[in-house]
């Protein structure tokens, strides 16, 4: 990584850390938020699914664990922050009922959004399936992700007030969550450590940690200019849990 992709890196992720941590401690903007993970957490268990089934199609028995037990623990994460939502008598939208009240906004929904245009740039959304997508552009870009979540989680739960039930709940889950992105990120390192030497790791690491600091750009710049604003994701309720297939494709974090 050259010097000013580090310095983009450690600015976008103060900002970054600052806006998150400001949205889940902001009670009107907690719901929100927490709807936000939960459809990201919960969408992303059957592509994790689909490319552990491959994996152990592929004779690589050690991946398929792996990734079956992180699509596990996305499932429980997706819970923990339904859970959350509950404990505010809210609930996640069902937007597969909303698109069909209005179908003619379901072509915009569907476009990814523009940090993951840039993330994945140059990529197709075929190339993206979990049954095409080369191994080391999911092993790389993931474990980018998923160790800059863990620390994004641990700084949420941070700022959390501990002088009520409710905050302290979700600070404690924050942190578990947290803990489990960590290990996720460790063994998508291992992975690609037992596919290639050293330096091709770091060379790999290095290409999309670029990738993401070009997103968040692109991301903040869309913030700014008011083209990119949070929807909202939640209505008033409390349901036990939110169909996987109700999930906008904008939201299903890889």
């Amino acid at each position: 990584m050259n010097f000013l992709t580090y310095v983009l890196h450690v600015v976008g992720s103060g900002a970054i850390a600052y806006y998150t941590a400001r949205q889940i401690r902001d009670p009107l903007t907690r719901p929100n938020t927490l709807a936000g993970f939960q459809l990201a957490e919960s969408g992303s268990v059957p592509f994790l699914t689909k490319l552990s089934q491959r994996a152990g199609g592929e004779g690589d028995e050690w991946l398929a664990e792996k990734l079956a037990k992180h699509a596990a623990d996305e499932t429980r994460h997706g819970q923990i922050f339904a859970h959350a939502l509950k404990q505010l008598n809210k609930q996640v939208i069902d937007f597969k009922r909303e698109r069909e009240k209005t179908p003619e906004e379901k072509p915009k929904e569907q476009q990814r959004s523009p940090f993951f245009d840039a993330f994945f740039k140059g990529y197709s959304p075929e190339q993206l399936k979990p049954e095409n997508m080369e191994w080391n552009v999911f092993l790389a870009s993931t474990y980018i992700l998923e160790l800059d979540a863990s620390k994004d989680f641990v700084r949420m739960a941070n700022v959390l007030p501990e002088d009520e039930p409710t905050s302290r709940n979700l600070k404690k889950s924050l942190l578990s969550v947290a803990q489990d992105e960590t290990g996720h990120a460790n063994y998508l390192y291992e992975a690609m450590m037992r596919r290639m030497p050293a330096n091709q790791v770091q060379q790999l690491v290095d290409e999309w940690r670029t990738r993401k600091v070009n997103a968040l750009i692109a991301f903040t710049s869309n913030m700014l200019q008011g083209k990119d604003k949070p929807r909202s994701l939640v209505t008033e309720g409390a349901p036990a849990e939110t169909p996987a297939d109700s999930q906008p494709q904008e939201l299903a974090a890889v």
